[in-house]
């Protein structure tokens, strides 16, 4: 019987932590026959992750060659057998999500027709999880990933604080929903000296039961900003309205409906308590830094002295690091879900956490068939 890992913990939350002897456990374990664990990625700077998995495991990576030709298309090529073995895929997540989706995609289906016996999808950051409600006339393309995922022949995903948690109700097969805050929560005890003067801040009233998660948890105040910038006439009528408004359209009489009231946030307001205090907004995603940016500028106007953004996956595109180097954010602390090396340079305020840990512990626990419900102990249904 393989041995079972235990991480110790404290202060009444998980608290991940690589004990003594954790590499030689994990490497007796890699040790034996049966899987392998394979990166996607075809950048160098995307395969960190998945080398700092490996390294706690005490493997090496599967000998694969992914690239892309000159036309553009795909190309992956498996170099060892993989017949009867448990196959796991670490694909991260770049600034070119449609690249990496293909590349997974090539790669699991590949493997699927070498006759692997289960392939396993380690996607930290899961693509296009923004999508996964019906808007408009558009389309819920978290779904349709999921369908494409599972035809490829995936029989099972890691992934980890999808945005909405419904998603897992779109796969065929299992999908374990790992959570990065204990490792949030254990940067905020040990690199924020005075964090017992913070208050968890949600940035809008959809965040407040994560902020309150982490205020629970941390014995911590709550505030949560509400409302937002008026929007100007013509950012209300973008021609969007369905069936169109006509003024002098003939109803039925049996099919006259009540008005409907149009909804109309107020202005900003700070629900709560930051003055003097160091404030620390939390969230899932941190992409377009806007609204953080505007929401830090409201708390500094309320008397915070400090502001920390935490949040899982750091995507920071577009001009983000350098809106947040001359905003009035002091730090913002990101996993290494997502590979965001140049975003770093380009802004020292971004800091990582690593989450290799309990990516390489749930990847172990797969493989020898063990309970999975260590690593969510003390974890709630709002993380």
């Amino acid at each position: 019987m393989p041995r079972k890992l235990l991480l110790p913990y404290k202060s009444g939350f998980s608290h991940f932590r690589a004990p003594r002897g954790l590499h030689d456990a994990l490497a007796m374990n890699a040790a034996r026959s049966g899987y392998r664990v394979f990166s996607a990625n075809s950048t160098a700077a995307s395969t960190e992750l998945a080398k700092k998995i490996t390294e706690r495991l005490g493997a090496e990576l599967g000998k694969s060659v992914v690239y892309q030709e000159t036309n553009g298309e795909t190309r992956v090529e498996i170099k060892e057998s993989v017949r009867g073995q448990d196959i796991f895929i670490i694909q991260t997540i770049p600034r070119d999500v449609n690249t990496a989706v293909m590349e997974l995609l090539i790669m699991a289906y590949a493997l699927k027709t070498s006759c692997a016996r289960n392939i396993i999808g380690v996607i930290p950051y899961f693509p296009y999880s923004k999508q996964s409600k019906m808007r408009k006339r558009g389309s819920i393309v978290c779904k349709l990933l999921a369908s494409m995922l599972a035809k490829a022949g995936l029989t099972h995903i890691i992934t980890m604080d999808l945005h909405q948690k419904e998603i897992q109700g779109f796969f065929s097969f299992p999908v374990d929903n790992l959570r990065a805050s204990p490792f949030l929560l254990q940067y905020i005890q040990e690199e924020i000296p005075d964090y017992r003067n913070a208050v968890i801040v949600a940035k809008s009233p959809g965040a407040a039961k994560r902020a309150q998660s982490y205020a629970e948890r941390l014995r911590l105040g709550l505030a949560v900003i509400h409302g937002e910038a008026q929007c100007t006439e013509q950012d209300m009528d973008d021609g969007r309205h369905s069936p169109p408004m006509l003024k002098n359209a003939t109803v039925h009489p049996g099919l006259e409906l009540p008005l409907m009231m149009a909804k109309e946030k107020p202005p900003i307001t700070v629900v709560g308590d930051v003055g003097g205090r160091i404030a620390i907004i939390v969230d899932d995603i941190i992409d377009d830094v806007e609204s953080f940016v505007a929401a830090a500028e409201i708390l500094k106007e309320r008397g915070a002295y400090k502001i920390f953004v935490m949040a899982t996956h750091g995507l920071l595109s577009a001009d983000a690091p350098r809106l947040i180097e001359e905003s009035s954010i002091d730090e913002v602390v990101v996993t290494n879900t997502v590979p965001h090396e140049v975003q770093k340079l380009q802004c020292p305020k971004i800091k990582t956490v690593d989450i290799s840990l309990i990516l390489s512990e749930a990847i172990r626990r797969i493989h020898n068939g063990e309970s999975m419900a260590y690593l969510f102990r003390n974890i709630t249904v709002d993380d």
